[in-house]
């Protein structure tokens, strides 16, 4: 597909670019945005099936007679070869075409998704869970990658602005999706039209993406540093492995082990890598000495972090704590999934134009948000009602919807095209780090409360102080993001 059928020059394909056109805005082809609705597809079905088992697992357990661990893995064996094949998965994609690897993810998804739909037992759904995950990481980092060299200007914010979009739906329409399509027993296959319906939809992606993705690649990189894949892999298991099964555990003393020995590898794979710059490594070191890079990073770790933190507690507020039933609870993440919807509909209307500003007014909304509910929670207690949670519930959304896109625009703005697979690996990495440290995070500021109790009042108590957790993560977002461009044109700000 020619460049100008995608509506922008090319920034690095296997041909090398013509002369350079006037720099002036213009509205996406036809192309472009199918190669976008392909792009965002592929990271959709990512996001949903990271939550949407969430709602169904009663009904898992039940029809496989899986026991509590191993429920458990369900969610663990997803999220775990994602994490840590992002970063893998993304220098693939440098080597061998970030498209050819983006389809080979996309076809690996979808066959596992079959395997899901047809499992018998609990060991084979949760092999096929795996490989979901495996094909994840392979596909993921693609999208953001293709996204930053395919499109330029204010086609490249609306993209990002979309994705963004994308982001704060799935996060919240998972649990929804789940429990209805679940709750439907569609032609009496009760749980299973959760992963089968990525069939087809896979099936979509790989063969419009066949045709409409342009292929990009980086000329230089000839060969995959598996000694740095290696490290980088057992550093992430040994830190997020005890993370996951600490608390359900009591927190032995092999998850501190774990931990330590962990820290000790990402010591060993950054010197690993430092002696491998210049020699085809798996990270550009140097990503980091541009501080948009480097700080936007470190703001969509804590982004993962508050997400991975608020969403599981408040599930168990609306239920525990206010005594909503599960369809009233999928329902106020409705409400939530409306209010990003707007507001990722505002970052992509404004196409950059007003740079680190609109996300950190997008924190300012939240924190806002957030305290008003606090307040709200405090006053009604018991007596709070979905009606009357309505308003800081959408502007929390609204917030959160400003956030996602530019933060991913404005810290991938720098990046060398050449680093475009190795960068997105990296930023996918933070946000699932971030989600893993949040979920590990509610043992101590959340479940150390309750205790697991079902108790109303010890609930809600609880959720308060976990809005203190995430009033502090959101200043700390603010801060870092003085780090982006000031000034929509001036990218090295």
């Amino acid at each position: 597909m020619s460049p100008s059928a995608l509506g922008n020059e090319p920034q690095h394909t296997t041909q090398p670019p013509t002369s350079p056109a006037p720099h002036r805005p213009r509205k996406m082809a036809l192309a472009a945005w199918i190669t976008l609705l392909v792009l965002l597809t592929a990271e959709l079905m990512n996001m949903l099936d990271q939550s949407v088992v969430l709602t169904a697992l009663p009904a898992i357990q039940e029809s496989t007679g899986s026991g509590p661990v191993a429920v458990q893995w369900l969610s663990t064996a997803y999220s775990l070869p994602v994490a840590v094949g992002l970063i893998t998965g993304g220098r693939l994609g440098d080597i061998y075409g970030r498209r050819r690897i983006l389809l080979i993810g996309t076809a690996v998804f979808t066959v596992a998704s079959l395997l899901c739909g047809l499992a018998t037992g609990p060991g084979m759904l949760i092999g096929a869970r795996l490989l979901q995950g495996v094909g994840v990481a392979v596909m993921i980092p693609q999208v953001l990658a293709t996204m930053h060299v395919t499109f330029e200007g204010q086609n490249r914010s609306k993209a990002f602005g979309l994705y963004g979009a994308v982001l704060a739906i799935a996060n919240v329409l998972g649990p929804v999706l789940g429990g209805v399509l679940t709750q439907a027993d569609l032609f009496g296959l009760s749980w299973r039209p959760i992963f089968l319906v990525n069939v087809p939809v896979g099936l979509a992606v790989l063969l419009l993406g066949r045709t409409f993705i342009p292929e990009s690649t980086v000329r230089k990189a000839d060969r995959l540093d598996v000694v740095g894949m290696l490290l980088s892999g057992l550093a992430i298991v040994l830190v997020l492995f005890p993370l996951t099964e600490g608390h359900a555990r009591g927190w032995p003393l092999w998850c501190f082990v774990m931990l330590a020995a962990g820290t000790l590898v990402v010591g060993v794979f950054l010197r690993q890598q430092w002696h491998m710059q210049g020699n085809a490594p798996l990270v550009t070191l140097p990503l980091f000495r541009v501080r948009q890079f480097s700080g936007g990073m470190a703001a969509d770790l804590l982004h993962g972090l508050l997400c991975g933190l608020f969403f599981m507690t408040w599930t168990l507020y609306l239920q525990r704590g206010l005594g909503l039933s599960p369809i009233y609870a999928a329902l106020a993440f409705v409400l939530l999934s409306v209010g990003e919807l707007g507001g990722a509909t505002v970052a992509a209307k404004t196409a950059g134009r007003f740079a680190r500003r609109l996300p950190q007014t997008g924190v300012l909304i939240t924190t806002v948000a957030m305290a008003a509910y606090g307040l709200q929670i405090g006053s009604h207690q018991a007596d709070l009602t979905l009606l009357t949670m309505t308003a800081p519930v959408v502007l929390i959304g609204f917030g959160l919807g400003m956030v996602s896109g530019p933060l991913t625009d404005l810290s991938l703005a720098r990046v060398p095209h050449d680093d475009a697979g190795s960068a997105s690996g990296l930023f996918n990495t933070a946000i699932h780090l971030g989600i893993a440290l949040g979920t590990a995070l509610t043992a101590v500021v959340f479940f150390a409360k309750t205790g697991g109790s079902p108790d109303g009042a010890v609930n809600r108590d609880a959720f308060v102080n976990v809005l203190w957790w995430v009033g502090a993560l959101l200043a700390l977002m603010w801060a870092l993001m003085f780090s982006l461009p000031k000034h929509a044109n001036r990218q090295d700000d």
